[in-house]
C-alpha cells in the first residue's frame, strides 16, 4: 500500500524501519552481497519500497546479474525511481532512491542486459514483495 511519506519525520522513520533498514533507507547504507532475502528470489509479483510501500519493480524485469544485489533491468514507473549523481568513496555512480518518500535503494549502471542496458541494483533490505495473485 503506497502512502505519501514526504512529510515523515526522521524519528517515526527509525520508529517503523528496523536499525538495518534504517541505515540503508535514510543513511544510504549497503547490505553486504549475497546477504539480501531478494538475490536468489523467485516468485512471480511486485517489490515495493521497503519505507512507504511504493510500487518500484516487478519479477518480470529481475534476472540475475551476478552481483550480489537484486537486480533489475528496468523500474515499473521511470517517475517511481528518483536518480541522483553520486561521486562518494572515489567513483561516479547513480544513486536510486524511492521519489515517494526518497528512501535510498541503491544504484543503477548501465551494464545490464537488454532491452534496456540497465542495471538497477537494489539492497533487498529496501524492499517488500507482494506475491502476484
Amino acid at each position: 500500500m503506497e502512502t505519501d511519506m514526504t512529510d515523515k519525520r526522521e524519528a517515526d522513520w527509525r520508529e517503523t524501519l528496523s536499525d538495518e533498514q534504517y541505515r540503508i533507507l535514510r543513511q544510504c547504507g549497503t547490505e553486504p552481497p549475497f546477504s539480501g532475502k531478494y538475490y536468489h528470489h523467485h516468485e512471480s509479483g511486485t517489490y515495493r519500497c521497503a519505507g512507504c510501500g511504493a510500487e518500484l519493480f516487478s519479477s518480470g524485469a529481475k534476472y540475475e546479474s551476478g552481483s550480489g544485489w537484486p537486480s533489475f533491468y528496468e523500474s515499473l514507473n521511470k517517475a517511481a525511481i528518483r536518480e541522483i549523481d553520486d561521486r562518494s568513496h572515489g567513483m561516479h555512480r547513480v544513486e536510486i532512491r524511492c521519489a515517494s518518500c526518497d528512501g535510498h535503494l541503491g544504484h543503477v549502471f548501465p551494464d545490464g542486459p537488454a532491452p534496456t542496458g540497465l542495471r538497477y541494483c537494489v539492497n533487498s533490505l529496501s524492499l517488500d514483495f507482494e506475491a502476484k495473485a
